[in-house]
């Protein structure tokens, strides 16, 4: 830890989750995809081909050992919006736009897509559930750890101090310059902790995504959270990056799921 490579495929793991707790973060390699998808891409609304993008899924999860009917899956759409999954995906229905996804079945294969914006992965040992949750700046300023905890124990029964939290690869503050409109929003969702998010330098501002994500978990009650520090816009040999790409890219994929 935390690489393992598998297959032909390279995935990060987090060493807070025990054993029991199948999960990766997996890098872009492996795959069947050519630039500028290159090359486990498994997102299917970037312009790759459907055919090369389910063969890269399939891939990951045999990888995991988990079949790919176990999967569910959401529209991600920016998003505080919580799924609880009480069976895998049936292919013939439409995905749900949310952007968190919850489950205590072990049947069930937890999946998201991302290319800058921070996975976030949950563990309650206890009440055994688990959780992924993308957050980009919109889903981090509408509190996306945060919703994801609350509908923990709302749903599940879960203390937020069993909570295991996990902040993925993500592009890091360095490469991640914003825009007055997101600063203000920054202020008016961490009040006081907001210049601790906030860097300036050279005329140019800088939001750090990582430190929001922890700063949530920590408000909502997390005691227990591990953060990768990986860069995406600085690895672009493990990491599709859509603002070091310029758009033109890929999805890596995020997995979880409980081992019966």
């Amino acid at each position: 830890m935390p690489f393992i490579e598998k297959n032909g495929l390279r995935y990060y793991t987090f060493d807070l989750f025990p054993r029991s707790v199948l999960h990766g973060v997996i890098t872009r390699r492996g795959g069947v995809s050519p630039a500028p998808w290159e090359s486990l891409n498994v997102g299917g609304t970037v312009g790759d081909d459907k055919t090369r993008v389910r063969a890269n899924r399939q891939r990951t999860f045999e990888a995991f050992g988990r079949d790919l009917s176990s999967i569910f899956d959401v529209w991600q759409v920016h998003s505080a919006d919580v799924v609880c999954a009480d069976q895998p995906i049936d292919p013939d229905t439409d995905l749900t736009q949310a952007d968190i996804i919850l489950t205590d079945r072990p049947e069930v294969t937890l999946y998201m897509r991302f290319a800058d914006c921070v996975p976030l992965l949950f563990h309650d040992p206890v009440k055994q559930v688990i959780g992924l949750a993308h957050a980009g700046w919109v889903g981090t300023m509408k509190g996306a750890g945060r919703a994801a905890v609350e509908a923990m124990q709302a749903r599940y029964g879960c203390k937020p101090e069993n909570i295991l939290a996990a902040v993925g690869p993500s592009i890091g503050v360095d490469h991640y310059e914003v825009g007055a409109d997101v600063i203000v929003k920054t202020r008016e969702s961490f009040g006081a902790d907001a210049e601790r998010l906030i860097e300036s330098r050279n005329g140019h501002t800088y939001l750090d995504l990582w430190t929001a994500n922890y700063v949530q978990l920590q408000k909502a009650g997390v005691e227990h959270i591990e953060v990768a520090g990986l860069c995406t816009a600085c690895h672009l040999e493990d990491w599709f990056s859509h603002r070091a790409e310029k758009g033109k890219t890929g999805r890596f994929g995020a997995l979880m799921a409980l081992q019966a």
